[in-house]
């Protein structure tokens, strides 16, 4: 914050931030004719909308002071903006601008009395945001002053004529060192002053960062010896490996530093003459350090000094494809037999305003840090190395090569001369084959065979291909609109569909890699683009096609931000005919997750957060909490491919056995550890070995007699074929056990349980060839008056259909023994008792589906570490076990017995609800503007929370009467037709059954729940009159299919805030006057209904609704095609 004195004396204290799109209204009332002969009429909305940085000054008070707009290349068409820095060097030649060091302002308002102040805080601001950005130039017609304001901080070069018509521009220029300082770095010394100080050291424990970390990218930190061995003696056993830089872990090391006798010391301070300095960027730091040479940057890059380091026989090694990405192989590790080319930086602090030669023979910088130790300036531009997956060390590792110095880099289209050093480039890439087929293809004809444009940038440093990247024309850019949540990141409507491309490929030397971001805003840039989109498909599956371009590569995926998709109508297309929505937006293609970037994201810092967030469990909570970390987002089970949570999710397969809560370290399959700084355990329950009771058929006992046994855990030997289905991979493996053994044709199938899961299992049977007469389904004594359908008349159709289908249906039947008590293995019969007489029935495979349970293991392992279990995990109503690193949720919780709500827990809600507020919970803990909770605060552990999302279960089955409400039913059950909507006294839709022979859009449906019926076009009253034979078919109406798309919801709230809002003086609000009805403070000769519509329609509410509704309509119309709006009809 700054404090700012008016020519009148008034004091504001003002803070700068960037720029939100509700900032416009307030922006242009700031506007002045002047303002509009220094800059011409702008379209502010468009502007922001193509802007790279953007900037807001703000009092305490949140009212906006100022405001700028900064671009990559100049206004009033001076230039072409991918050709202007030929004009500008032309102008003055001392001025070695480039696109990485130079902004133009397109755009400056402020209040007048506040003005310069404001001026200069927004250019200390520009500087302070981008550490490379060195000049800011201003250009205004020759005829127009630049006024009292902007003449404080620019200077005038010279006038360049406008490309299109005969009239001149003034230039002005603003220079970084009249803002900030430059730093001077010396030895340090015990008098002096300084204002911060580095310690570092020569002497480096490589043998420990080699075995910890894959440094290949980096020839190991040796300088290249002849006897190096590089790859494994078996060739053909060597992997491949894509951009390892862009996988970047999150175990590191303890220490990098040996302690010997004798080491290669030294200490530097460093200091600065100027008292309002701030921070500088860390190439100034690490300049130094690198070299104690007189010569400035500029010389060193012309001479290429500093590049003939990093191999003194051949520079181009330096930037070879062998620093580029490393090989990784689990059983290989390369030896690197020259000396040593690092350093590592053991202590480093500095002034908080401040952030700035020691070793001229070495290449690579080091430094290692605590994981949650937050990312400051000198690493962030660092290189976080990649830990192998056994390392044990609790540091992050960085690097930075001395060649990250230099400033020469340059980004331009290629050309044919290109192809050897891409060639060098991408040589040990999986996927150079398709770069070189995509260079090749650009060269010859700059679009593909089928008329795609196509546009191939390289990154240029000293005569040298450092980087390639591949972009085509976005040609489903409506696919893209309608399928993801694009508008989130930009307006759609302000950006032309040529100015949409695809990043197909993109290779960047690790060295170099801290220009990732300028690399993109050039391509931006050069190619005309406004936006790129990076899709990230699922693993090729056998059998399955793929797209050209599904196995592209990216190194770019950190800085680019991940997309979310949006939930999708399943549109009745025959039924709709004309009024269906185009093919580009209802076409079906391969599931991709999408990532993005624009000119707005360029500039836009990210912060990294190191922390190591381990979760335990793939169930619906622990996706929904990660996918939630994202995209700030509840996921879509539909299709995971949408997610690509491996883009940013390291998973490890295995069984958690065991938590050391001392050591933060979690152990997998009792010999491999992975550790933590946040633990999460969304393990949930699955289905258990269930335990007979032991009671023998010939003892005639009966289920109230030996109930309590059936409550053990098994602890003999489990049979082989005996099946547990908790997951997919359980599934796969059964049915490929299933037809391997003949058990179609010869045996005989028990399956046991009264669950969903146990329905859909006997279907499946019966579905893959599997005689219903061979098939036996007991279900065991049942828990609850609540069955798993709860429904009566579906349960009579799927009775009906076992009966139909031959299968024989047992109930009230516990498991008392396998195979009359003998060796269960395998299970050739079981014996089951009941309420009156015991029986046994033969079988060649037992499927049991009773019980859910929290894992033996899983216990163990929670008992072991001693968190507080209570036949479930126990937490707080914040997540919190006992132990406030580890958090849990779903149904393997329970709420504390503090809170005297044992009925209610996780398992009674939503799982993908609750794994959507695990995330929200701990998300504040990473933000960097909060300052981090220790604890939760009392007030908000003092009632359980309740969630508000649909608990949702469904499968295929064979062939509870309400107290209040009413039910609206369609169809028959048994003959698959049966379609019930339960409607509670508050006319909301509470409950949805469907059992029908046809596929149906469930995903459709269950939008449906928490309507109120009036909104399903007065559901109610149609069915009492009878105009509703079918509601399958009335949910295919063109009239319903606002209700299932992914922004109704947003209408809904935004219809809700006008009725809620004052709209006119002296008149209560819509919802005041409901209030008011309801608690009979009106005294009315008629219906409150008919009341409150009458007033509603002389109301301003009216119109208001209406306009809002239309524009709904008329935004989304590439979805909802089949409604008309004023001007259509």
């Amino acid at each position: 914050m700054s404090i700012l004195t008016s020519p009148r004396g008034k004091v504001e204290v003002v803070h700068c931030r960037r720029t939100e799109s509700q900032d416009i209204f307030c922006i242009k009332s700031l506007v002045r004719k002047f303002t509009q002969k220094l800059f011409g009429k702008l379209n502010i909305i468009y502007l922001l909308e193509k802007a790279n940085l953007a900037v807001t000054v703000c009092n305490d008070k949140e009212e906006i002071m100022a405001h700028s707009i900064f671009l990559d290349y100049p206004n009033w068409n001076v230039a072409k903006q991918d050709n202007w820095i030929s004009v500008f060097r032309e102008l003055d030649k001392e001025i070695p601008c480039t696109p990485l060091n130079t902004l133009f302002m397109h755009f400056f308002v402020a209040v007048d009395e506040y003005a310069t102040g404001c001026l200069k805080e927004i250019i200390r601001t520009v500087f302070k945001a981008v550490p490379e950005l060195f000049f800011i130039f201003l250009i205004v017609p020759t005829y127009v002053s630049l006024g009292s304001t902007l003449i404080t901080v620019f200077d005038q070069v010279g006038n360049i004529p406008c490309l299109n018509y005969n009239e001149d521009f003034a230039v002005h220029i603003c220079h970084r060192h009249n803002h900030y300082p430059q730093l001077h770095i010396r030895k340090a010394r015990v008098e002096g002053k300084a204002v911060g100080f580095m310690s570092v050291c020569s002497s480096v424990n490589l043998p420990l960062l080699h075995e910890c970390f894959d440094l290949g990218p980096f020839h190991g930190f040796c300088v290249p010896h002849p006897d190096d061995i590089l790859k494994p003696s078996n060739e053909s056993s060597l992997e491949e490996s894509e951009d390892s830089e862009s996988k970047s872990g999150s175990q590191i090391f303890h220490k990098v530093v040996e302690e010997p006798e004798m080491t290669s010391e030294m200490t530097s301070e460093i200091i600065t003459q100027e008292k309002d300095a701030e921070t500088v960027s860390c190439e100034e730091v690490l300049s130094s350090v690198f070299s104690r040479v007189s010569e400035d940057m500029q010389d060193m890059e012309k001479n290429l000094s500093i590049l003939s380091l990093v191999d003194e026989d051949d520079v181009a090694s330096s930037l070879s494809s062998s620093l580029l990405f490393s090989v990784e192989s689990s059983h290989f590790r390369p030896l690197y037999l020259g000396d040593s080319a690092a350093f590592c930086i053991q202590l480093f602090c500095i002034d908080e305003r401040y952030e700035a030669s020691l070793f001229p023979d070495k290449n690579f910088c080091l430094i290692s840090v605590p994981h949650l130790t937050p990312e400051f300036v000198l690493i962030q531009n660092f290189v976080k190395v990649v830990p192998f997956n056994n390392c044990t060390l609790d540091h992050d590792l960085y690097v930075f090569h001395r060649a990250g110095l230099l400033r020469s880099i340059t980004i331009r289209l290629a050309k044919f001369l290109d192809t050897p050093g891409v060639e060098k480039l991408v040589s040990t890439l999986l996927l150079s084959t398709k770069i070189l087929d995509d260079l090749a293809q650009y060269n010859e004809a700059a679009r593909d065979p089928d008329g795609t444009a196509l546009q191939v940038f390289v990154a240029e440093v000293a005569d040298q291909i450092v980087g390639i990247a591949v972009i085509r024309k976005e040609m489903d850019i409506e696919y893209i609109r309608s399928h993801y949540n694009i508008e989130d990141f930009i307006y759609f409507s302000h950006h032309q569909q040529e100015e949409h491309g695809r990043l197909n490929h993109f290779a960047l030397n690790p060295i170099f890699r801290h220009y990732t971001k300028f690399f993109l805003k050039e391509i931006l840039r050069l190619g005309y683009k406004s936006c790129l989109y990076y899709p990230v498909y699922s693993q090729a599956r056998e059998g399955k096609l793929q797209s050209s371009h599904s196995h592209s590569l990216t190194s770019a995926l950190h800085y680019l931000v991940p997309v979310r998709p949006r939930r999708q109508i399943v549109y009745p297309l025959e039924k709709l005919g004309i009024n269906a929505p185009s093919k580009e937006v209802s076409k079906d293609q391969m599931s991709y997750a999408l990532n993005h970037t624009n000119r707005k994201l360029t500039l836009e810092p990210k912060i990294t957060v190191n922390a190591r967030i381990v979760v335990v469990g793939a169930s619906s909570v622990g996706i929904s909490f990660l996918e939630t970390l994202v995209f700030c987002h509840c996921f879509n089970d539909k299709d995971y491919a949408l997610m690509s949570l491996c883009s940013w999710v390291n998973v490890v397969v295995g069984r958690m056995t065991a938590i050391d809560r001392a050591a933060k370290q979690v152990v997998v399959s009792k010999n491999e550890i992975v550790f933590y700084d946040h633990l999460i355990l969304c393990t949930g329950q699955q289905y258990q070995v269930p335990c007979p009771t032991g009671a023998g058929i010939e003892q005639h006992l009966t289920n109230r007699e030996v109930m309590e046994l059936s409550r053990q855990r098994y602890t003999g030997t489990v049979p082989s074929n005996l099946f547990i289905l908790n997951d997919e991979e359980d599934c796969l493996r059964t049915l490929f056990w299933l037809r391997n053994n003949s058990v179609f044709t010869e045996g005989k199938v028990i399956v046991y349980g009264n669950t969903l899961d146990a329905y859909t299992t006997v279907e499946t049977l019966l579905n893959i060839g599997m005689r219903g007469s061979c098939i036996y389904f007991v279900h065991p004594p049942a828990e609850s008056n609540i069955t798993c359908i709860n429904n009566y008349d579906v349960e009579s159709a799927v009775e009906d259909a076992l009966s139909a289908a031959g299968v024989t249906v047992y109930h009230d039947a516990l498991l008392a023994q396998w195979n009359h008590g003998q060796d269960p293995d395998p299970i050739y019969n079981a014996c089951f008792t009941t309420s009156t007489k015991p029986f046994r029935l033969d079988c060649s495979v037992f499927f049991s589906f009773y019980k859910k349970n929290v894992d033996y293991e899983t216990f163990k392992a929670f008992n072991d570490a001693c968190l507080v279990y209570d036949g479930r995990l126990v937490i707080d109503t914040t997540f919190h076990t006992n132990d406030i690193a580890i958090r849990a949720a779903g149904s393997l919780t329970k709420f504390s017995n503090r809170y005297y709500s044992n009925e209610w827990s996780h398992s009674n809600f939503s799982s993908k609800e609750i794994g959507f507020q695990l995330a929200a919970a701990m998300l504040s803990l990473f933000d960097p503007t909060l300052e981090p909770m220790t604890e939760p605060p009392a007030d908000l552990d003092r009632l359980i929370p309740m969630y508000k999302g649909a608990k949702i279960q469904g499968g295929i089955l064979p062939g509870s009467q309400p107290d209040f409400g009413t039910d609206i039913v369609t169809g028959n059950a048994k003959r698959g037709t049966y379609f019930r909507l339960y409607i509670n006294s508050y006319k909301l839709v509470e409950t949805i059954t469907c059992l029908s022979k046809e596929p149906f859009p469930s995903s459709n449906y269950i939008r449906l729940f928490g309507q109120h019926e009036q909104v399903l076009n007065n559901l109610c009253t149609r069915y009492d009159d009878k105009l509703i034979p079918d509601l399958y078919s009335y949910f295919t109406e063109p009239w319903c299919m606002a209700l299932f798309h992914d922004r109704f919801i947003d209408l809904k709230k935004e219809l809700r805030q006008i009725l809620i809002s004052k709209q006119e003086e002296g008149k209560p609000t819509m919802e005041q006057l409901a209030y008011q009805l309801e608690e009979e403070e009106i005294n009315l000769n008629e219906k409150p209904q008919k009341y409150l519509q009458r007033v509603f329609e002389d109301s301003i509410y009216k119109s208001m609704l209406e306009r809002s509704i239309l524009d709904y309509l008329h935004y989304n119309q590439y979805h909802l095609p089949m409604y008309a709006w004023p001007g259509i009809i």
